[in-house]
């Protein structure tokens, strides 16, 4: 049965994917550096060996720009959207404005669209062209966001990319898809969570992790597959 996913793609694409290439370990990189990676690389070596910085603490900069502060900023955004309904209106008419209302605005999240999961419809981010990615609100991309097996199976095969990620909807349930531009970049909305009405904002910001706000997962439970 084919999946009854919505595109929502921005721009034509004329770039060829590659449905074949996939991985099936836990090994979220390519094996070759970009000129750029490899640049970064060697001049990380010889600043390393020349005693200037700490791979290890360095390691821990990105670490918690990648998965603790950067996805708090957008954990804080669905956390103010569930439980503010004005908010919530009007970051489905602004999302611009009304995630930078919160102070979450400056490099790659100056345009923003919020996209709300509901009960028959959830929503998937991906870049097909590079790794445009909404660094106000999510922090640094993940390895796998990145990769060209994501990049291409998300838009092909979206049900059986969330799959891996341990993430099974309902064959009703539609899937849109939707592809990050250098002008314009996506943040899920979640569904809130059953029983936590009576939450603050601090403890729903909580249960709101950065693949949630990909799409890769949902809200109050972690991805539980490899991914990429």
């Amino acid at each position: 049965m084919h999946d009854d996913h919505d595109h929502s793609h921005d721009h034509d694409h004329d770039h060829p994917h590659d449905p074949g290439h996939h991985h099936d370990d836990d090994h979220h990189h390519d094996n070759h550096y970009s000129d750029m990676q490899a640049r970064v690389r060697a001049l990380e070596t010889v600043l390393t060996e020349k005693g200037l910085i700490d791979p290890k603490a360095i390691d821990q900069i990105v670490e918690t720009y990648q998965t603790r502060v950067g996805p708090r900023n957008g954990a804080r955004v669905v956390a103010k959207a569930w439980s503010d309904p004005e908010f919530r209106d009007w970051l489905k008419r602004d999302a611009t404005a009304a995630i930078s209302s919160l102070g979450y605005s400056g490099r790659q999240g100056e345009h923003m669209r919020a996209v709300f999961n509901t009960e028959d419809t959830h929503n998937l981010v991906v870049c097909t062209l590079c790794s445009c990615y909404p660094w106000a609100v999510l922090g640094l991309p993940p390895t796998w966001y990145k990769a060209p097996a994501y990049r291409s199976r998300a838009v092909i095969d979206p049900r059986g990319v969330l799959a891996e990620f341990g993430l099974t909807l309902a064959e009703t349930t539609k899937i849109r898809v939707w592809d990050s531009t250098a002008e314009l970049r996506y943040l899920v909305i979640p569904e809130r969570p059953e029983g936590t009405q009576e939450m603050s904002e601090d403890e729903l910001s909580a249960l709101v992790s950065r693949d949630a706000m990909i799409g890769t997962a949902i809200a109050g439970h972690a991805s539980t597959g490899d991914g990429y």
